[in-house]
């Protein structure tokens, strides 16, 4: 029988008129305990507004912000996100996020109730019944990070294959060594999925191998703001099959096979996450998500997979000045390693899978230039985060190895079954001891000698290209050689946001002030090729300093995700530097910013 695909009504919470009598103005933070959850109401003489006490952020729990003397703000106690509860609006970061509203309804006793408007579960649509599985007939193989093998039934479906090369330009590279037979693996899948457009997901360098076996092999994405494939005609990789599918809609394979993506409750202009559902057998892979369908996920799926480790970022590795010293770095990560743990242990008792496994954080900073981020930039043990879940829960957990093998059928009926999970054979190698630097180094140091960088006034074509402004913030950019130090002959240069310009010196006026200092190599890659900043913040190819203390959210989002999807003009550029001809440059003559022209 089909389920309800109505919108539902659920009460949060109820207040006696007492109660509803006893509101103080400003701020009234609340639990239900029954439930365990936390809500806030913000009281303005006879106006309420609610929303539950959540973070949008990662799911933090907000306190009363001891800064705030008008008292509409709160202040989360993970990474101390504000949100300004009078308006639902964040102030820090500023301008990001809006905080989803409950619905405050009176009744008639003068009692309130809080409620939240549900959408119906786009996965109840034409529910199935789970069918007994064969034994084999449903086997889940992992190969490396986020990249796992389906058999299910008569077909084959691969999550995010990243194989071979760096991920986030040189600063990623595999901790597992995969399984020799990964590219035939690649070769016979039906189709794969992609969650999303960083390149520990969208290997290039991966798809290109495949791609020259298999140009035509069916690939799937979600329908994103920014397109997974946005990059895909620069890449050079020749792929002829690749579908953008809408969110929340089942895609029938065969009979007995169908997925759906869904989208990021945070960052749903770029990250995606996924249910496949074979013979009413639901598999979830949550992958890098902060809030997965906005924590709207189905319950008791037969496996369910989710990143874990953290360490995913530039923050606070990369950062000093102020604060950031090498001890008050090392509390934070530890602090922050234990939340994510947690959350994730919640995360999975709350939904209650019959089988979890954590994936999606095999990566390391092997190179050698990287050495001081991969002694620092700890992460959770997979291991640790299984025991935690099986300490609260009655959850199976699989911590998986390159080449192992789950087997769905066998592990439901029987999770003791010795044959449920095979573990690859004595001897196989399963940690990386050596990676091949050279061919993927080359590339980025093509871009450190390119005629591009001969005139100066390449900053001005590059930031009206990249078309940010209009936003008080005053950004110094410093091309460093390995080591931070500035690159011999490097450029050196302020960027005030405000309106675009290109000063000798920082502004009188009152302005947030960021150094950013960039391996020459890296930054004139990224700037050659118009790509997203993720290559140098989560890549560890920046050293950052910032003055206030303050996330600019909105110039790091656009640089990260909104710029535009061609890059630069630089052939056009470079005929019309010609044309001037040589000389001091248009940027320099203008904006008084005087740049080193580069060594070679």
């Amino acid at each position: 029988m089909e389920q309800s695909t109505e919108q539902t009504t659920e009460i949060l919470l109820c207040l006696s008129p007492v109660e509803v009598a006893n509101l103080k103005e400003g701020i009234n933070f609340f639990r239900n305990k029954s439930t365990g959850k936390d809500y806030i109401l913000y009281k303005s003489k006879s106006r309420l507004r609610a929303c539950k006490n959540v973070c949008k952020h990662q799911g933090g729990l907000f306190i009363k912000d001891i800064e705030d003397l008008a008292g509409r703000s709160v202040r989360c106690t993970k990474h101390n996100w504000k949100l300004d509860v009078s308006t639902m609006k964040y102030i820090n970061p500023p301008e990001s996020f809006c905080q989803d509203e409950l619905v405050v309804e009176m009744d008639e006793n003068n009692g309130l109730l809080l409620l939240e408007l549900n959408p119906p579960n786009p996965w109840d649509s034409e529910p199935r019944s789970p069918e007994e599985l064969d034994f084999g007939e449903v086997q889940i193989t992992y190969l490396t990070h986020a990249c796992m093998d389906l058999k299910l039934g008569d077909k084959r479906m691969v999550f995010d294959p990243w194989l071979i090369g760096p991920a986030f330009a040189r600063g990623w590279w595999l901790l597992h060594e995969p399984p020799s037979d990964w590219l035939e693996r690649l070769c016979q899948a039906d189709l794969i999925y992609i969650s999303h457009l960083h390149s520990d997901h969208l290997s290039y360098p991966t798809l290109k191998k495949l791609a020259g076996r298999r140009p035509d092999i069916p690939i799937y994405v979600g329908n994103t703001e920014r397109p997974v494939f946005w990059n895909l005609n620069q890449s050079g990789v020749q792929l002829t099959n690749i579908n953008v599918v809408p969110f929340g809609i089942w895609q029938q394979v065969d009979k007995n096979l169908r997925f759906m993506i869904l989208m990021d409750g945070v960052h749903p202009e770029m990250d995606t996450c996924i249910i496949v559902e074979y013979k009413g057998h639901k598999i979830l892979n949550t992958v890098d998500c902060t809030r997965p369908n906005g924590g709207r996920l189905p319950t008791k799926v037969a496996l369910m997979m989710s990143d874990f480790a953290g360490g995913a970022s530039g923050f606070p590795m990369t950062f000093s000045g102020g604060k950031f010293t090498e001890e008050w770095k090392a509390q934070f990560i530890k602090t922050e390693r234990k939340k994510l743990l947690n959350y994730k242990a919640q995360l999975v008792k709350n939904l209650q899978p019959r089988i979890y496994c954590p994936f999606a954080g095999y990566f390391v900073e092997s190179h050698p230039s990287d050495k001081y981020i991969k002694e620092t930039n700890t992460k959770n043990d997979p291991n640790e985060l299984n025991n935690l879940i099986k300490k609260n829960s009655d959850v199976i957990t699989w911590t998986p190895r390159p080449g192992a093998t789950l087997d769905l059928g066998r592990m439901l009926k029987d999770p003791t079954d010795s044959k449920g999970i095979i573990e690859p054979p004595e001897g196989t190698k399963i940690y990386k001891d050596s990676w091949d630097f050279e061919p993927y180094l080359e590339i980025l140091n093509a871009a450190v000698g390119d005629e591009i960088f001969l005139h100066s006034s390449w900053i001005k074509e590059y930031f009206t290209w990249a078309g940010f402004k209009d936003y008080n913030l005053v950004v110094r950019m410093i091309e460093t050689d390995e080591d931070f130090n500035p690159f011999p002959g490097g450029y050196d240069y302020l960027v005030d946001f405000l309106d675009l310009s290109f000063p000798k010196e920082r502004p009188q006026r009152e302005h947030p002030y960021e150094e950013i200092r960039s391996r020459v190599d890296v930054i004139r890659h990224v700037v050659k090729n118009g790509l997203l900043w993720d290559e140098l913040y989560i890549g560890f190819q920046t050293r950052l300093q910032r003055d206030p203390d303050i996330y600019h959210h909105l110039f790091w989002n656009h640089f990260q995700i909104k710029l535009p999807l061609t890059p630069p003009n630089w052939r056009s550029f470079l005929t019309c530097c010609e044309q001037n001809g040589p000389g001091i440059s248009q940027v320099a003559e203008e904006d008084h910013i005087e740049p080193l022209r580069p060594a070679h």
